[in-house]
């Protein structure tokens, strides 16, 4: 589940013992940094996150309702002693986000929303195991898909591996965003800037906001301990979106297809660990 963007001033990086406040508050931000037991916490809940997509992924073909999509991560979900990280969360209504074709991010699961032969469809779920949480996506086929949307999903792709690759102590979090931008617009593709990745541990919505765009060398330098979801939303046309009237699904002004791809990364010694495998 994606944050809004907001203009943040440099974080301040401190221990995970205090109190983290809410993170769209408009006030310095502050960085956890995550102890070994608490990293093993978010491996569980990446563990549980990751195989439930791999479910849904095999489950998806035309004629399946993104409802019936939701019912199952909720089954698998709990069958693996955990809780659905997004239901209820500012009121969100469900297990799962289920965004179809120009449906960039938020995108509620129904019942009656079939999915037909063609389409593409983002699959975005959270899991909290011990109290700590982890958050991943994936755009997936539904059957045989267009050779325009096969690429998009190739080149977001891409843009989320390109970003992973930059995750290293002494970089800077401008290091990441740019390695997103770059990937997708080397490609004639656009990057949504109105949402973005995200801090998570103990929360879902952390510092840092992790935007999918910005200059190399910008921003807050990585330290080991840091988590953050790092998750391009990459536009076949312009970057800009709107929100629908039920007030959560995001889509693409210009009706282009839109692909979302999404990992739980720590900072390490030596550079990346994705915990949502």
């Amino acid at each position: 589940m994606k944050m809004l963007a907001a203009r943040k001033p440099a974080a301040e990086v401190k221990n995970s013992s205090a109190k983290v406040p809410p993170v769209l508050l408009k006030r310095k931000p502050s960085v956890e940094l995550k102890t070994a037991a608490e990293l093993q916490k978010m491996r569980s809940a990446g563990r549980v996150v990751a195989e439930v997509l791999k479910i849904l992924e095999s489950a998806v073909k035309p004629g399946i309702s993104t409802g019936d999509l939701d019912r199952l991560a909720a089954e698998e979900i709990a069958a693996r002693g955990a809780t659905p990280a997004f239901l209820g969360y500012c009121g969100y209504p469900a297990v799962l986000c289920s965004s179809i074709n120009e449906e960039v991010v938020h995108g509620i699961p129904d019942k009656k929303r079939l999915l037909r032969e063609g389409d593409i469809v983002s699959l975005d779920m959270g899991a909290v195991c011990g109290g700590y949480y982890g958050d991943a996506a994936m755009t997936v086929p539904v059957g045989k898909i267009s050779a325009e949307a096969a690429r998009l999903l190739k080149v977001t792709k891409a843009s989320l591996a390109a970003a992973i690759a930059a995750v290293k102590p002494g970089a800077f979090l401008g290091d990441v965003s740019s390695a997103v931008q770059s990937c997708a617009e080397s490609a004639g593709m656009s990057v949504v800037r109105d949402f973005v990745g995200h801090g998570i541990g103990r929360h879902l919505h952390e510092e840092p906001a992790v935007p999918n765009y910005g200059e190399k060398g910008s921003g807050l330098r990585l330290e080991p301990g840091m988590t953050i979801a790092i998750e391009p939303m990459v536009n076949a046309g312009g970057w800009q979106v709107r929100v629908l009237d039920n007030g959560w699904t995001v889509v693409t002004k210009d009706a282009s297809l839109s692909a979302h791809f999404e990992h739980t990364v720590a900072v390490t010694d030596s550079g990346a660990e994705i915990l949502t495998v």
